[in-house]
């Protein structure tokens, strides 16, 4: 597995070796012992399952408030996503920065996202299927949202008019919110 450190420190990309022959492929998406030798030891305990029907969805962004921010493991199994990804830790160099990684069925990319992040993303094609571990619980009275168009983040989403649902619509700006997420981690 080759993994990658992008712009900003935490956020990683992983690349699984796939072996293909005339039967299809075969990939070792997760292991607890492969990213132990990354330095990696979160462990997981829920899988979720994401499936949009139409291009131009859009999620996000979302996060769980301390003290059970979520760390994920995401990867897209169909179709192709814009996944955004921002830093929501108050005491973080990077604090209201994002970044965009484009993952799809084809070029099997997951993203590592630590906790104290915020997570969106925009369907690229119809029919996209997302897999994600996360190694907290969902705890609904954590569950956050902001704005996916906040000023103060500005992320450059290639769409105006993207289809949300009734929570991402409501969705208050970061300024707004009673995020509490830290650079110190709660595991």
């Amino acid at each position: 597995m080759k993994i990658t450190e992008l712009e900003i420190k935490g956020v990683k990309i992983l690349e699984p070796e796939v072996f293909e022959d005339f039967r299809g492929s075969y990939s070792e998406s997760y292991s607890a012992r492969t990213l132990m030798e990354y330095g990696i030891d979160n462990i997981f305990v829920q899988d979720n399952h994401i499936k949009s029907i139409k291009k131009g969805t859009l999620r996000g962004i979302h996060y769980q408030n301390n003290p059970k921010s979520q760390t994920k493991l995401l990867r897209c199994t169909r179709g192709k996503i814009l996944d955004i990804v921002v830093d929501l830790r108050k005491d973080s160099t990077t604090y209201k920065k994002w970044l965009g990684v484009e993952l799809s069925e084809e070029n099997n990319k997951q993203i590592w996202i630590p906790n104290g992040f915020g997570h969106g993303l925009l369907t690229l094609t119809d029919n996209c299927e997302i897999l994600y571990k996360v190694d907290e619980f969902y705890e609904p009275n954590l569950d956050r949202v902001i704005a996916w168009n906040d000023p103060d983040i500005n992320i450059d989403w290639p769409i105006d008019n993207p289809i949300l649902s009734s929570k991402d619509k409501n969705a208050p700006l970061l300024k707004d919110s009673d995020c509490n997420l830290n650079m110190e981690v709660n595991k």
